[in-house]
């Protein structure tokens, strides 16, 4: 099987954490060399949160276990690359 290179999440997270603390939290993971959240939408108790997580190897589980630990639920998985190297995402007319 090959490695995870980079991941794209849809998550739902209470306020706290916040978005800097979760991405220390998941930065430090093994096979992790960066990550990037985004807020979405924020109600009165939770945030809806884009999370991409670029690394060598990404272990899925040690990220959704940091996430769940954290109080959040992943939503779906948006994106997965895997293999040798990343392959960029070609922009359509859709996506414009």
């Amino acid at each position: 099987m090959s490695d995870i290179k980079r991941v794209v999440l849809d998550v739902l997270k209470p306020h706290h954490p916040g978005i800097v603390e979760l991405s220390q939290r998941l930065s430090v993971l093994p096979g992790i060399s960066g990550v990037n959240i985004t807020i979405v939408e924020v109600d009165q108790d939770t945030e809806t949160v884009k999370i991409t997580i670029e690394g060598n190897a990404i272990i899925f589980d040690e990220v959704e276990t940091a996430i769940t630990e954290a109080g959040a639920v992943i939503h779906s998985v948006d994106s997965v690359s895997a293999g040798k190297r990343l392959v960029e995402e070609v922009e359509t007319l859709q996506d414009r």
